[in-house]
């Protein structure tokens, strides 16, 4: 087993409190490519933000859980080499599993999430329960989500491809104190995937529940809470994936005010995918298509690198996250 404080990592306790007492939230950024890490890690030098490097069970399977996390220390030696004392933590995103989550902390990764939401509350309760027993026995934090976000994370669609449950207020306390996480992941409105959130009857798109939102945070005052699927979906990149030959149809993001708004109160942690695979995404099929006759990938994997790099910063000044360094042990 390695140990994360090995890899220069940090679990979320202290980075999440600081946010909560600070009034921000700390960006949660999915990572599936070498540019886009990097991207990450310039956007998080620049800005000294603190960052939450996401890797789903996928990414896991795809390259291994050793070396997401090699590949983690490989970035936290570089913030050292550069001077800086910025906190960054390896997460594992959504874990569907306690192999999924034990694989991830037996590998070094200082924080796990267990997505039990589609389980009933009592058998969600349980298995959280066991993730967090195994996870702080070696120091990693471990977060939990009650209530459903429609939409597909990744290829999760048996799991998440169903109608939105709303987290209920009257259960988060005793669901904490049953399972002893340390965040606990709410469904206000956030959707996975394309559509983040769904225009009424009327066409107009409505609020996130920040009445539910408020709600819980009196019943937990002071407990950092979680916001999934806050991608923005920008236009111009959806624009330029269709105009260089793609097809994506039906899409609707969160509006950033919205997000911001969030993140002053209870959100400590926002976790933000999708964004960053559209706009690689976009920029790849426009320069392959500008530069027909390229054979080397390094045509779009540097430019990318830095659009992303830039496209982070805005949502590290948008979340508040800039400029609180201090480190998180």
């Amino acid at each position: 087993m390695y140990e994360y404080k090995e890899l220069g990592l940090v679990n979320l306790k202290k980075m999440l409190r600081e946010a909560y007492e600070g009034g921000y939230a700390v960006p949660a950024l999915n990572f599936i490519s070498v540019e886009q890490l990097n991207a990450i890690i310039d956007a998080m030098l620049i800005k000294e933000s603190p960052v939450i490097l996401l890797a789903s069970p996928n990414l896991g399977h795809q390259l291994g859980f050793s070396m997401i996390a090699r590949m983690a220390q490989a970035a936290a030696d570089r913030i050292t080499a550069e001077g800086k004392d910025v906190p960054l933590a390896l997460h594992l995103d959504h874990g569907m599993s306690f192999e999924d989550c034990r694989k991830a902390i037996d590998y070094g990764f200082s924080s796990v999430m267990i997505d039990g939401s589609t389980l009933p509350v009592d058998e969600n309760a349980a298995l959280t329960a066991r993730v967090v027993e195994y996870g702080h026995r070696y120091n990693v934090t471990v977060e939990a989500e009650l209530g459903v976000l429609s939409g597909k994370e990744e290829n999760l669609a048996t799991e998440h491809e169903q109608r939105q449950s709303y987290t209920a207020p009257g259960l988060v306390e005793s669901f904490v104190k049953q399972t002893n996480a340390d965040c606990l992941a709410v469904s206000i409105g956030t959707n996975h995937g394309l559509v983040k959130m769904r225009p009424g009857p009327d066409g107009t798109l409505p609020p996130l529940r920040f009445d539910i939102l408020g709600e819980i945070e009196k019943r937990l005052p002071g407990f950092p809470i979680v916001l999934h699927g806050a991608s923005a979906i920008i236009p111009r990149y959806i624009d330029m994936i269709n105009e260089f030959g793609g097809d994506v149809r039906n899409s609707q993001g969160i509006p950033v005010e919205q997000v911001a708004q969030a993140a002053e109160g209870a959100i400590c942690k926002v976790n933000i995918a999708s964004d960053g695979w559209i706009a690689a995404m976009a920029l790849t099929r426009k320069i392959l298509a500008e530069k027909k006759d390229s054979i080397d990938c390094r045509s779009f994997t540097l430019p990318i690198r830095r659009e992303l790099s830039m496209l982070y910063q805005e949502k590290m000044d948008m979340l508040g996250s800039s400029g609180n360094h201090r480190l998180a042990v």
